[in-house]
């Protein structure tokens, strides 16, 4: 069993930046690809970002795209979340998550396709 684990959340004002962070439990632990889903109060939980962990290939969101940067370290097995220019609309509990295969039909946009999660983290953007 692996566990992800986040840290970087808190409070910041509206134009600030924020680094989450995600470390997997295990070194020897492997995903096809890692991502950021987020969840606010009353809303489903949406996709953030996804970064392929062999490739580097990243994909975003439309409204984080400029704003946002996942990146990756192998020898840490730790993927990251740079967000800057933040806005108040960005707030909400940030969920790490794992695919460790190639994705099925729903592809890479979807909560049911990621393997494991993390434990969440709250990121309050004030305005």
């Amino acid at each position: 069993q692996v566990q992800l684990v986040e840290s970087g959340g808190g409070s910041a004002q509206a134009g600030a930046s924020l680094r989450l962070s995600c470390a997997a439990s295990r070194r020897t632990f492997s995903s096809y690809a890692m991502g950021w889903f987020r969840q606010a109060p009353g809303k489903e939980r949406e996709f953030v970002a996804v970064i392929r962990w062999s490739s580097g290939i990243t994909y975003y969101t439309d409204s984080v795209k400029g704003r946002f940067t996942i990146s990756r370290d192998n020898a840490k097995k730790t993927v990251y979340l740079q967000m800057n220019s933040l806005k108040s609309d960005d707030t909400a509990v940030y969920y790490c998550a794992a695919r460790l295969s190639p994705y099925g039909s729903s592809g890479y946009l979807a909560p049911s396709e990621y393997d494991y999660w993390g434990q969440g983290t709250q990121v309050t953007v004030s305005s």
